[in-house]
């Protein structure tokens, strides 16, 4: 944490200008901070719709695209099973993965924080999805992943970076 240079209070000289009804990742708040969203977010699976939800938390975290995490309840469970693979994640917690059912040698396509530290609660057992890997949308326009392969920012026409995952950026 200490080496982290840019926290949300001040936007870099790097960081593009947001126009009108644009967010800036650079104006986003570390440690990060979760937000409800309300627009139609659908996620599609090569056997149709995996989830759909008007009651989604994004998490804001600077110099990321938003993630978007559904709730349980909003997700077809019965098309995904555990994945291999664990991750930890300093402001949330200890993250599992998912894969679809009906491709069993299939990578990881989402993730979820069974038990999440406190700051964090509001999206215990939410699901979270990779862009790159299954089709996501928000209020249908069909959301770009976030470069670099680990990260799962979902990047619509309403916000600017750059963004952590390109090139030169794992300083930051």
């Amino acid at each position: 944490m200490a080496l982290w240079a840019f926290d949300g209070r001040r936007r870099p000289d790097f960081a593009l200008t947001p126009g009108e009804g644009q967010e800036s990742v650079w104006d986003y708040p570390r440690p990060p901070r979760c937000s409800p969203d309300a627009r139609e977010v659908v996620v599609r699976a090569p056997g149709g719709v995996l989830a759909a939800s008007t009651r989604a938390i994004r998490l804001l975290e600077t110099a990321s695209p938003p993630g978007f995490y559904l709730p349980p309840e909003d997700v077809d469970t019965a098309q995904l099973v555990p994945a291999p693979g664990r991750s930890l994640c300093e402001w949330k917690g200890a993250a599992v993965y998912w894969r679809l059912a009906n491709d069993p040698a299939g990578q990881p396509i989402g993730w979820s924080y069974p038990a999440p530290h406190a700051a964090f609660a509001v999206i215990a057992s939410y699901f979270a999805f990779y862009p790159g890997r299954v089709a996501c949308f928000v209020n249908d326009e069909r959301v770009a992943s976030q470069p670099g392969g680990f990260y799962g920012g979902w990047i619509t026409h309403d916000i600017v970076g750059p963004w952590k995952g390109e090139p030169g950026t794992g300083h930051w």
